[in-house]
């Protein structure tokens, strides 16, 4: 559901008792830490329970499994995720009580007041560059404040209260990212999404350029100008006179990269600074688009006048995210990833860098097995096609049938309508609504120096483990996880 952000937003101090309804979420989960390191009493709601869950208990929260009207108890403000409908009850008993109802963005939104925001946003990277930019600042020496929309492998949290700068994943899918006044604002690309929102991909596109708006005096815009939607945005800042950092592959930017290269189960990519000398950027992740956000990282920190080597060093060692091709671990042979990418865009490029892994990286000749999930119907209507062109750059297709999530289900948008899109041969590409024989399946196909990626924003990622379960059994392999 749609709640609307106050004017103004409440400071955190003012919020009293919080009660987040869908706090196991990625967004909430991440506010609730911070509430708590503020010393806010916090409780919340999820549909199942959860490691997230466990983990806000064990800081100081209370946390219920399901949804009732008494949970709300002696809350004074009850923060509510997009993801929840309208009648939930606690929703509802929010409202009889006149209790002040925020969404997650005014709820973020209290938690910076006061501080200075680097916020990220763009149709895709959004995580992995704030987690990368989080690295980056934290191997320069600053403490950041930081909220990601997924758990960083090397600190085990999303959300962490530290220092003055603030490093926030900016949102547009429901418009938080114009709830936020940022000294920096980075944008990864724009590329049409979220039309369930937004209705067109001419309104989503106008919503980045309200998000120049946001940024506060004296402030920037760090962007990937290789994106064409990126590059129309930088064009639009720079006839608004905003100073643009731009990063891309062309002559004219402020951060250059040159091409990227396999370096073992990661990457290089050579990269020059303005008018400085050219310096390497490694990472641990493989794929010319992760080379890109860590572009748009080490920008901001330099544009911040922080130690290059000390940045490099930070993106260098940077291990990854939870569901950014995650390495889930390897039997028989067989490497097992997992990746979050739902957009045709992030279909594309997690299939290249896997492509990079088996024929560079891993000990070549290998084939790309994937399990794609569709999320969404309403991004299955309107990209489902697309969506399986992306899926032909695989060796053998998986396609399992719509994560519905928050909406309902709709006749003829299922996973069949994207199977039916794959450019492959029909006897590689297999649609599959029921997921429980999968994993015995992809075992099945896949031989030693292939690699099963299972993609998807939904709960396909469930399967990984199960995958590597069954390729043991088969052939008695041990699992090195990452």
């Amino acid at each position: 559901m749609r709640v609307p952000v106050p004017d103004p937003v409440p400071p955190v101090a003012a919020l009293g008792r919080v009660h987040l309804v869908g706090i196991g979420g990625a967004g909430l989960s991440g506010i609730a830490r911070l509430l708590l390191a503020h010393g806010v009493q916090v409780s919340g709601s999820d549909a199942v329970d959860s490691a997230a869950l466990q983990a806000l208990r064990d800081l100081g929260a209370r946390c219920h499994v399901g949804h009732a009207a008494e949970q709300v108890g002696d809350a004074d403000t009850v923060v509510v995720s997009t993801a929840v409908r309208a009648d939930n009850p606690e929703v509802v008993e929010a409202g009889r009580l006149g209790l002040r109802l925020l969404p997650r963005s005014a709820a973020l939104e209290s938690l910076m007041q006061d501080r200075t925001v680097l916020a990220v946003a763009g149709t895709h990277g959004k995580t992995t560059t704030t987690a990368l930019l989080v690295a980056a600042l934290a191997a320069a020496g600053v403490d950041p404040s930081y909220a990601v929309g997924g758990e960083l492998v090397d600190t085990g949290t999303n959300a962490h209260l530290g220092g003055d700068l603030f490093v926030a994943e900016a949102d547009e899918s429901d418009g938080a990212f114009l709830v936020y006044s940022p000294l920096a604002a980075v944008v990864t690309g724009v590329d049409a999404d979220h039309l369930d929102v937004w209705g067109t991909p001419q309104a989503y596109r106008a919503a980045f350029v309200g998000f120049l708006d946001r940024i506060a005096a004296g402030g920037f815009l760090v962007v990937n100008t290789d994106d064409p939607g990126g590059a129309e945005l930088a064009a639009e800042a720079a006839g608004r006179r905003l100073e643009v950092v731009s990063v891309g592959s062309g002559d004219e930017v402020a951060l250059w990269l040159g091409e990227t290269a396999a370096d073992g189960a990661g990457s290089r990519t050579p990269t020059r600074w303005r008018d400085q000398d050219t310096s390497v950027l490694r990472l641990l992740v493989p794929g010319r688009h992760y080379a890109f956000d860590a572009a748009l990282a080490l920008a901001v920190g330099l544009r911040l006048d922080l130690d290059a080597d000390r940045l490099l060093a930070g993106l260098a060692s940077y291990t990854g995210t939870r569901r950014r091709m995650e390495l889930r671990g390897e039997a028989g042979g067989v490497a097992v990833y997992d990746s979050y990418a739902h957009h045709p865009v992030e279909i594309a490029g997690d299939l290249e860098a896997a492509r990079g892994l088996v024929s560079g990286g891993t000990g070549g000749g290998g084939r790309v097995l994937v399990c794609f999930q569709p999320h969404l119907v309403s991004r299955t209507r309107a990209f489902g096609a697309q969506m399986g062109e992306a899926l032909g750059a695989a060796d053998e297709v998986v396609v399992l049938d719509v994560y519905v999530a928050r909406e309902n289900p709709e006749p003829g948008i299922d996973g069949a309508l994207v199977a039916r899109a794959v450019p492959l041969p029909a006897d590689r590409v297999h649609y599959a609504p029921d997921p429980a024989p999968v994993p015995t399946r992809l075992a099945e196909l896949a031989g030693p120096g292939d690699l099963v990626l299972t993609l998807g924003a939904g709960d396909v990622t469930e399967l990984g483990p199960k995958v590597l379960d069954e390729l043991r059994n088969r052939h008695g392999g041990s699992l090195d996880r990452a």
